[in-house]
């Protein structure tokens, strides 16, 4: 029997997942949640095989993943998301997801994701790849993505960066607003491109306004600096 996790906030998807989870007679459901807390409880409770979760719903983030991914590595993680940057979705698989579907999938390739998941395969629908390959993302990267590997943790200082990088602002007048100076500047967005596993302005503006750094309408009237 396999034993699922089902995290989300909305009631209307935890209710598919669960009529589509239902009709497969060794899947079962231990437990449904709405946010971090409730699955840090569930987890510490029941016995789990795979969350299905979605990280970029209101009450969760990555940090519980990369949490249980490390202290408990059997369980499997399974991203099911709306339409999110390839950027976002690489950063979920290295906090710890092995597998990454989205919430428009069919019946079967949400049923053939946890089955290969659990039995220690990494399942990517055909969406998700296309989205990863469309931004130029290695896709042979993601093959080398374990649980084991640590979040991608961004600094309060290289997030107040990322603000004004997706808010327009050039890398001289970011050093004046943060009193730093300019090669520091310099040096924060390198670091932040290769924690995000970007290499362009674009990229990181997308990142900013996917994990909801800035507003969508904030930067579609803001100039984009080239970097």
């Amino acid at each position: 029997m396999i034993k699922i996790v089902i995290a989300d906030n909305n009631f209307i998807v935890r209710a598919g997942l669960r009529s589509v989870l239902s009709q497969c007679e060794d899947y079962q459901i231990v437990a449904e949640v709405t946010n971090n807390v409730e699955l840090n409880e569930a987890l510490t409770v029941f016995e789990v095989d795979t969350v299905l979760m979605d990280y970029c719903a209101d009450g969760f983030d990555l940090s519980v993943v990369n949490k249980w991914a490390k202290k408990v590595p059997q369980i499997k993680w399974i991203a099911i998301t709306g339409d999110e940057s390839g950027v976002v979705m690489v950063g979920a698989l290295r906090a710890g997801f092995q597998s990454y579907i989205k919430k428009e999938c069919d019946f079967h390739e949400i049923m053939d994701s946890v089955r290969e998941t659990v039995n220690g395969a990494r399942f990517f629908c055909g969406k998700v790849l296309e989205q990863i390959r469309r931004e130029n993302i290695n896709v042979d990267d993601l093959q080398i993505i374990s649980a084991d590997c640590d979040a991608v943790v961004i600094s309060e200082r290289e997030l107040e960066v990322i603000r004004y990088i997706a808010e327009g602002y050039t890398n001289v007048e970011i050093a004046d607003k943060l009193y730093l100076s300019q090669h520091t500047i310099n040096t924060h967005r390198k670091n932040i491109m290769g924690k995000l596993g970007v290499n362009n302005t674009a990229a990181i503006v997308m990142y900013a306004v996917k994990t909801k750094l800035v507003s969508p309408n904030k930067y579609l009237f803001s100039p984009v600096q080239n970097s």
